[in-house]
C-alpha cells in the first residue's frame, strides 16, 4: 500500500488481488461491497481535488479576482445551478480575504500561479466564482476522506484490506452505514451544485482546448465489480479514437519496454518476467543520448495507451453505458462541441467530472445493498484459503488515475518476483524501442505554446493527465539544452 503517499488506497486493493488471483481465493458478498464503497469514495475524494487544487489554477487568474464585481459575481454563480445561494456579502468576504493574502505578500496555495498569462480567459466574476468553490472543495475532501475512514480504519493508508477480504466487520451496522450514507449525500449535493457546473463555466471560455492534448489508443481495466464479477465501469480498449469498436483487455498482452530508460534489463517484458534493476546501482553509466527517464514505456500490444478517466469514460460511452452516456451526451450539449472534443485536454477534465457523477449516483445503491445485507445478518467478510507451493497472480484495479496493475509470483511461501504497473506510468512513460511516443508526449505535440518561459500551456495538458511522478517530468530547450525550473500550481 505504501507503494505511493498519495494513493491512499488503491496499491493496497490491487496488490491483495493480485494476492487473491494467485491463491484462487473468492471473497465473500459483504466484502466487495466493502471494498467498491472504498473505492468509489476515492474517486470522489481525488477527482475534485484534481480540478480545484491540482489543476484549476492552470485556467483560473486568482489575482484578476481582485476586480471582480461581487454582486455581479453572485448573479453568474446562482445561474450555474439552482442549489446555489452566492451573496454579494460573501463573495466579498473571499475577495477581501484574497486582498490580504496578497498584501501579506504570502499567496499560500496561490503562489505559484502565472497570473496575467495571456493564455488566461476568465472575467474576473468567474476567477472570484472558481476560487469561492477552490476553497469550499477544501472542506469537501475532509469529508470524503472521513468516508474511506469508516470502512477502512484511517486516511490515508487504510488498514482494513486483508487478503480473502476485509476486517471491518465492527463497522457494519446501521449507525455506521448511516455516516457513510450522510457523507456521500453531502458529496453528492456538492457534485451536482458545484463540481459540474464549474466545470461546464470555465470550459465554456476555453473550447480551443478542445482542439489540444489528445492521444490515439486508450485502455481500461474496469472496476467496481458486482456479483458476477462483471465491473460498473466497463473493461476495453479502443484503438485509432475508434470508439465504436471497444476491444477485449487480456492482462498476457501488457508489456513493460525500457530502451529510453535508466534500466538494465530493456525488454520487452511481461511483467511476470519483468526486473527493475537501475543502472547507477549496478554500476553502469546511463546513455543520456539514448535514455531520458526513469519511467519504463508500458505497451498494450504494443501500443502506447493513455488510461484514467478519459478512457474509461470513452470505454463506457463506446459500450452505450446508460450512466455515463447519458452524462456525456449532456456535457456536450451544454458546451455545444462534437464528440471528437473528447480527445483533447479538455476532454480528459470533463470526463473526470462526469465519471465522479456516475459513481456518486451508483453509490446510492450500493450502500443501501450493504446495509440490506448487514440487517439480514450477512456478516461474512473474509474468505479462508491455503497457501499453494508455487503460484502467481495479478490483481487489476482501474483507480482515479487510471489502470493499476500489480503481478505477483511465489514459490514456497515466498515472493519470487513482484511488479507493478501503475497509471502514471503509462501515461508519462517514455518512447519504446519501436519509437512510438507516450502518451503525454503525444499529448503535447502541436501544443501552441505563447511564453517559452512561462508555458502555461504545457502545464494545462501535463496536469489533465493527474500526475503521480511530478518529479519524473522535465522540461529541456533542445536550443541551449538548459533543463528549464517551472512553477506549478
Amino acid at each position: 500500500q505504501r507503494s505511493c503517499g498519495v494513493c491512499t488506497y488503491v496499491h493496497g486493493s490491487a496488490s491483495i488481488r493480485a494476492v487473491e488471483d494467485a491463491y484462487k481465493v473468492r471473497i465473500p458478498k459483504v466484502a466487495r461491497m466493502v471494498r467498491n464503497l472504498i473505492m468509489a469514495a476515492q474517486f470522489i475524494h481525488d477527482h475534485p481535488i484534481h480540478f480545484y487544487h491540482l489543476s484549476a489554477l492552470d485556467w483560473v487568474d486568482v489575482v484578476s479576482a481582485l476586480k471582480a464585481d461581487p454582486k455581479k459575481a453572485a448573479d453568474i454563480s446562482n445561474s450555474l445551478h439552482p442549489g446555489r445561494k452566492a451573496t454579494a456579502a460573501g463573495l466579498q468576504k473571499v475577495k477581501d480575504r484574497l486582498a490580504n493574502f496578497v498584501k501579506s505578500g504570502q499567496l499560500g496555495p496561490f503562489a505559484n500561479g502565472y497570473w496575467g498569462h495571456p493564455a488566461m480567459k476568465l472575467p474576473p466574476e468567474v476567477n472570484l466564482i472558481a476560487v469561492n468553490s477552490y476553497l469550499l472543495a477544501l472542506q469537501k475532501q475532509i469529508k470524503a476522506a472521513q468516508a474511506m475512514a469508516i470502512f477502512g480504519g484511517k486516511n490515508p493508508h487504510l488498514q482494513s484490506l486483508v487478503a480473502g477480504g476485509v476486517s471491518c466487520i465492527q463497522d457494519l451496522n446501521p449507525a455506521r452505514i448511516g455516516q457513510f450514507r450522510k457523507i456521500l449525500d453531502e458529496m453528492r449535493q456538492f457534485i451536482d451544485t458545484y463540481y459540474i457546473p464549474d466545470i461546464l463555466a470555465v470550459a465554456g471560455f476555453y473550447k480551443d482546448w478542445a482542439k489540444w492534448g489528445g492521444c490515439t489508443n486508450f485502455l481500461a481495466y474496469g472496476e467496481f465489480p458486482d456479483a458476477k464479477g462483471n465491473p460498473y465501469l466497463p473493461q476495453g480498449v479502443i484503438y485509432k479514437r475508434n470508439v465504436g469498436k471497444v476491444g477485449k483487455v487480456d492482462q498476457r498482452r501488457v508489456t513493460e519496454d525500457a530502451t529510453r530508460a535508466w534500466y538494465r534489463s530493456k525488454g520487452p517484458y511481461h511483467p511476470y518476467r519483468g526486473r527493475t534493476d537501475a543502472k547507477p546501482t549496478g554500476g553502469a553509466k546511463p546513455n543520456t543520448r539514448r535514455e531520458y527517464s526513469w519511467l519504463k514505456a508500458p505497451r498494450y500490444k504494443g501500443q502506447s495507451m493513455e488510461v484514467g478517466p478519459l478512457a474509461r469514460v470513452l470505454v463506457a460511452y463506446g459500450k452505450g453505458h446508460k450512466d455515463v452516456k447519458g452524462l456525456v451526451d449532456y456535457v456536450l450539449k451544454k458546451l455545444g462541441v462534437p464528440v471528437a472534443a473528447c480527445f483533447s485536454t479538455l476532454g480528459r477534465h470533463a470526463a473526470r467530472a462526469v465519471e465522479t457523477k456516475a459513481i456518486a449516483d451508483s453509490m446510492v445503491k450500493w450502500t443501501d445493498e450493504l446495509l440490506a445485507n448487514v440487517k439480514k445478518g450477512d456478516l461474512k467478510v473474509a474468505a479462508k484459503y491455503k497457501v499453494p507451493k508455487q503460484s502467481k497472480g495479478y490483481g487489476w484495479n482501474d483507480v482515479p488515475r487510471g489502470a493499476l496493475g500489480h503481478w505477483v509470483e511465489q514459490k514456497g511461501g515466498k515472493i519470487k518476483n513482484y511488479q507493478y504497473v501503475v497509471p502514471s506510468t503509462w501515461n508519462l512513460g517514455p518512447r519504446c524501442r519501436r519509437g512510438k511516443l507516450g502518451p503525454v508526449e503525444e499529448a503535447l505535440l502541436n501544443t501552441p505554446v505563447a511564453d517559452p518561459k512561462r508555458p502555461l500551456e504545457i502545464i494545462r495538458t501535463v496536469h489533465s493527465f493527474d500526475p503521480c511522478i511530478a518529479c519524473a517530468v522535465h522540461v529541456i530547450d533542445p536550443e541551449t539544452n538548459e533543463v528549464r525550473k517551472f512553477r506549478v500550481s
